[in-house]
């Protein structure tokens, strides 16, 4: 069965029994445990039958049969990692609109944090990036009900509704005393996710928002007209993935292709070793090996940070800005039968191509550029926490790291990474005479 991901993948069959029939006394030995285990999962299962029966017969109001069995698997998945969740039917099909590139809503990427809605970043250009909304931002009320209590997808489940129509969202934001409350006219969100425009006289700057599922033709084409319209003069390209939430693995497999001639481009690697799976670029770099500056932030997550780690693995792009987001799990999306659903549950872990795993650590930029926060902007908290912050996160093989600076000055003439990135694909010497904290070896920071 194709099962799709948010990274998306299709996810392998196990078939590691003949593997264990090495001699008999182990047969037997992995038999008991076996039966051991399916013992105890049954006793597990008939205390959770008991408190359903006790619960339907005992509880004050009578309650929902469907909603318990729906709350009881959410809790379940819940407690396994922040990314891992179940999608009623109503929300099985929202994401699979979401991820053709339109859907109706808000326009925010989020996820929960202490059961209420964190923001992770706007989609550009959408009402809710138009309302001032920021990453981080905490949504504690949608038009007065409390987030508490619901389900990420509850609580998306309510964001989205009939074009035109309001919704009030009241949020807490870092360095303000009193809660915000904000209006947001719901709107058809077509998310156009690239876009591109010549930097200069000679650059191409492409802003790729999210990986959906017409992100790769965005980027051909975006690379065709920025070679139509610069010809010769065309030095290099500027690759924006600063606050990109993610999206679909396919797409950031065949986004990185375009710029590789050939070498893996990431790896992903469930519980069994038999479930690894290498995925390689194809011969052919549309940009016929013209310079790339990778620009990413702390808003930088998952499919971004496949990009990115695989163009500074093979030394394609230098990569400038802050640590990334650091989400190096791959989730795999599995229908549940007609009426029933989807599971959407973490079954791996990504690898870059020179076999580093971003989980809880983010990618640090080979160029460090701190944007200048303007005062404004100071009582806000432009740093987002990383995954390392998020409760219950899968832990880092090694240290973790987390959190870094997600600003971006809404004018590229204050935008010093822009700057930063722009000079070293015109030769001339980036000032970065101190090293980027935690950065490895050759890392450095721009001033």
């Amino acid at each position: 069965m194709m099962r799709k991901t948010t990274l998306i993948l299709l996810s392998a069959a196990a078939g590691a029994a003949a593997t264990l029939l090495v001699t008999q006394p182990r047969v037997a030995l992995i038999g008991a445990s076996a039966r051991a285990a399916a013992a105890d999962t049954y006793r597990q299962l008939n205390l959770f039958g008991d408190v359903f029966e006790r619960v339907r017969s005992d509880y004050v109001e009578k309650p929902d049969d469907s909603k318990l069995v729906e709350t009881a698997i959410n809790g379940m998945l819940q407690g396994l990692d922040p990314h891992s969740s179940y999608m009623d039917p109503k929300s099985f099909r929202d994401m699979q609109v979401q991820t053709r590139g339109e859907f109706g809503g808000l326009g925010i990427e989020v996820t929960m944090e202490d059961g209420l809605i964190k923001v992770v970043a706007p989609i550009d250009e959408t009402p809710a990036a138009k309302a001032g909304i920021l990453a981080n931002d905490i949504i504690t009320h949608l038009d007065d009900e409390p987030v508490q209590g619901l389900s990420l997808n509850q609580a998306v489940e309510k964001m989205r509704g009939p074009l035109n129509t309001k919704i009030r969202l009241k949020i807490t934001r870092k360095g303000q005393d009193k809660p915000i409350e904000v209006t947001i006219v719901r709107d058809n969100i077509r998310v156009r996710s690239v876009r591109s425009r010549i930097e200069g006289d000679d650059l191409g700057y492409i802003r790729v928002t999210q990986f959906n599922e017409q992100t790769t033709e965005g980027i051909k084409k975006s690379i065709a007209d920025l070679q139509a319209q610069l010809g010769d003069k065309l030095k290099g390209y500027i690759i924006d993935l600063r606050n990109n939430p993610g999206g679909l693995l396919d797409q950031a497999i065949s986004v990185s292709d375009a710029f590789l001639e050939r070498g893996e481009i990431v790896s992903t690697r469930g519980r069994n070793a038999d479930e690894t799976q290498r995925f390689n670029a194809r011969a052919g770099d549309l940009t016929k090996g013209k310079q790339i500056a990778v620009l990413i932030n702390g808003g930088s997550a998952s499919a971004s940070e496949i990009v990115a780690g695989a163009l500074q693995d093979h030394k394609r792009a230098t990569l400038i800005g802050t640590r990334s987001f650091g989400k190096g799990s791959v989730q795999t999306i599995i229908p549940l039968g007609s009426g029933n659903g989807a599971l959407r549950l973490t079954t791996a872990r990504y690898f870059t191509p020179a076999g580093r795993s971003i989980q809880a650590k983010g990618i640090v930029p080979d160029i460090e550029v701190l944007q200048d926060v303007p005062d404004e902007m100071k009582v806000r908290n432009t740093d987002t926490k990383g995954e390392a912050s998020l409760r219950g996160h899968l832990k880092a093989e090694g240290q973790e790291e987390t959190g870094s600076q997600a600003y971006v000055p809404p004018d590229a003439k204050d935008d010093k990474a822009l700057k930063a990135a722009a000079d070293l694909l015109h030769g001339i010497k980036v000032n970065a005479s101190v090293p980027a904290a935690n950065a490895p070896a050759g890392a450095k920071t721009a001033n």
